[in-house]
């Protein structure tokens, strides 16, 4: 019988070096287990000395709870694992922060590593710092001349309902202290709500 030698080294912060896979469901697939002595916030994933992965590939780095992948082995389904990233040629090692997602004491956590071609990894690597990276935004911050527009469009309509005919050819005027309390309201509201104007009008 061959014996294989382990190729990763996988620390949780805290605890002792972990290499020797529990199981083997592919090649180039390893399934580690996780201890749940002591809680811990990061992991580190590292080649082992000596080790080699195939050309033109790279180790991608999953998570999952221990219970999704027993209750999917069970099943004969596929664990709902998460992708952290990866280690290979010129990134022997690297450290994941474990998310608020994943707890300890819900039936302990494995670590999923898969040799896979270096272009899928690639693209995995991509799409998780686009995620990192990407912020939401709500509300685009608008320009100068749409924020005069909003300004305007709210006084229109505060003082459209003061509007009043005057003189022979019966012009349309707006007395002037009614722009005058569109303007104190119009103050008060930016004092209480700095962003409205930048909200999207109905």
């Amino acid at each position: 019988m061959t014996t294989v030698s382990p190729l990763f080294g996988i620390v949780p912060a805290g605890h002792q070096l972990i290499t020797e896979p529990i199981s083997t469901p592919a090649p180039g697939s390893f399934l580690y287990t996780l201890p749940v002595a002591r809680s811990f916030s990061h992991i580190v994933v590292f080649l082992l000395p000596n080790a080699v992965l195939p050309e033109t590939t790279a180790a991608a780095i999953y998570l999952a709870a221990a219970n999704d992948v027993e209750a999917a082995t069970r099943i004969g389904g596929s664990p709902r694992f998460q992708f952290l990233g990866a280690v290979g040629p010129g990134k022997e090692s690297a450290i994941f922060k474990l998310g608020p997602q994943f707890d300890l004491g819900s039936g302990g956590l494995m670590i999923g590593v898969s040799i896979e071609t270096a272009d899928i990894v690639g693209r995995n690597m991509l799409e998780l710092t686009t995620g990192k990276t990407a912020k939401p935004n709500v509300f685009p911050t608008p320009s100068t001349i749409l924020l005069a527009q909003r300004i305007i469009q709210n006084a229109f309509h505060f003082l459209a309902s003061f509007s009043g005919s005057a003189g022979p050819g019966g012009i349309e005027v707006v007395p002037l202290r009614a722009f005058e309390n569109w303007w104190r309201k119009f103050e008060s509201r930016i004092r209480s709500d700095p962003s409205f104007l930048e909200k999207p009008s109905d």
